[in-house]
């Protein structure tokens, strides 16, 4: 058991929401609890959800490399996804991204020498008309997110 009774107990409320004989629905939500007391991902916190859901570890791996709000190597301390698929990207959110990318000093799937942030590219937020879009470690959406407003969410975010 690698992770707290805590997050065990709030697994088994997620499991409880599906049948006896469908534990396995739950993986999602497993995997966003899991990620959320250890910080990522690693192989171990991997299997040690496909054992207590019952399910291959193969099967926890695929869900959790498929979707880009799993991180399964280590990312900073705050992970900012910047939308950039095409109604972002041509309404700034290519402009956005490169300005933060200078800001920080990183490129994407990088992380900073002082371990607080990762940028990754993001899918599709389901916000074009907010865009440019970037979504703070998978909790908080920022929109319309000018140079200022960039400089102001990474000033609060150092603090």
């Amino acid at each position: 058991m690698l992770l707290s009774e805590q997050s065990y107990k709030k697994i088994d409320r997620e499991v409880a929401k599906y049948p006896p004989d469908h534990k396995e629905s739950a993986v999602m939500a497993a995997l966003a609890i899991a990620q959320d007391e250890k910080g990522w991902l690693p192989p171990e916190v991997m299997q040690d959800v496909a054992d207590y859901l019952g399910m291959p570890a193969i099967a926890v791996q695929e869900v959790a490399t498929f979707y880009n709000m799993y991180n399964v190597k280590p990312v900073g301390k705050y992970k900012i996804s910047v939308c950039t698929n095409l109604p972002c990207a041509l309404s700034g959110g290519e402009h956005a991204g490169h300005y933060l990318q200078e800001k920080l000093g990183v490129g994407y799937r990088g992380t900073t020498e002082d371990g607080q942030f990762t940028l990754i590219e993001g899918e599709c937020m389901g916000a074009c008309a907010d865009a440019p879009v970037m979504l703070v470690n998978n909790k908080r959406m920022c929109s319309l997110m000018s140079d200022s407003k960039i400089d102001a969410l990474v000033e609060e975010l150092k603090k």
